[in-house]
């Protein structure tokens, strides 16, 4: 863990803030008026077994879905996320498990999908001509800044492992990104080496100050990545640990499962 992320950050205004957030689907609460924070230059780990209503939550601040009540808050200010295009104007980006990648297109396509860079001459661009060159030259920068070995930008997708399609994706959000990204299981179904390059990626995030939501079921790359957990259960968030200094992944399953863990840095917010 960083000293940013485990000091005192009373007084500094997060990255991003959710109040009160709910979302029904019908008779099903997904989400129950859950509250957190999360700073720049932080890994916050949102926990919780299946149907504790984690991808609800970062759906609703992708703008995938829109919250029956509460606020989210960017850089202190309310945000009002209608769709996921405006969730990407306020430098929000979103890396789901199945990538949403098109692998028949290379990974400067990918990189650069719905955002493509227009020629600069005035006819050429209304003609809607792309500027490859300047795409490509951006995604190697990209690429190079979080050492993501690619054979070629001009590879097809189709052709890359799973670590470096993953990579791509992870890439693309931090290239778009400005200041949080939500990251829900990126590692899953990923080898030992490509999810140790996921990880990777996920701290060099952090280092470069972008405020970071990772969703995984596995405890120990929660552990390895990040500096503080939100616990749900049920849509409602029933605890939280901001100091993971010894804690193991027995203490992660049992704040899960509903174990009392006894007094400590563990906040238990049921009810």
């Amino acid at each position: 863990m960083t000293d940013a992320a485990s000091g005192d950050r009373t007084n500094e205004t997060p990255a991003l803030e959710l109040q009160e957030l709910s979302k029904s689907f019908g008779a099903v609460k997904a989400a129950r008026s859950v509250s957190f924070k999360v700073h720049r230059g932080e890994v916050m780990g949102l926990l919780g077994d299946n149907g504790a209503g984690k991808t609800t939550v970062v759906n609703c601040i992708a703008g995938s879905y829109q919250p029956d009540s509460g606020a989210i808050l960017i850089d202190g200010t309310p945000a009002d996320i209608q769709d996921p295009q405006s969730a990407r104007d306020l430098g929000i980006e979103t890396v789901y498990q199945d990538l949403a990648l098109v692998e028949t297109l290379d990974v400067t396509s990918n990189m650069f999908l719905g955002r493509e860079a227009k020629r600069r001459w005035p006819l050429l661009r209304w003609m809607g001509w792309m500027d490859r060159r300047r795409m490509q030259r951006e995604t190697m920068q990209n690429l190079e800044k979080l050492h993501i070995n690619i054979p070629s930008v001009r590879s097809v997708v189709a052709q890359l492992s799973g670590g470096q399609r993953q990579a791509v994706s992870v890439g693309r959000a931090v290239a778009w990104g400005r200041h949080i990204v939500l990251l829900d299981e990126p590692a899953a179904a990923l080898g030992v080496e490509q999810t140790e390059l996921v990880l990777t990626l996920i701290r060099r995030l952090r280092d470069e100050g972008v405020a970071v939501v990772l969703i995984s079921h596995n405890m120990h790359d929660v552990l390895e990545a990040c500096d503080r957990v939100v616990v749900l259960r049920h849509g409602t968030k029933i605890g939280e640990m901001d100091d993971l200094t010894g804690v193991t992944t027995r203490h992660l399953v049992d704040m899960i499962t509903g174990v009392t863990l006894g007094e400590g840095d563990v906040r238990h917010t049921e009810g």
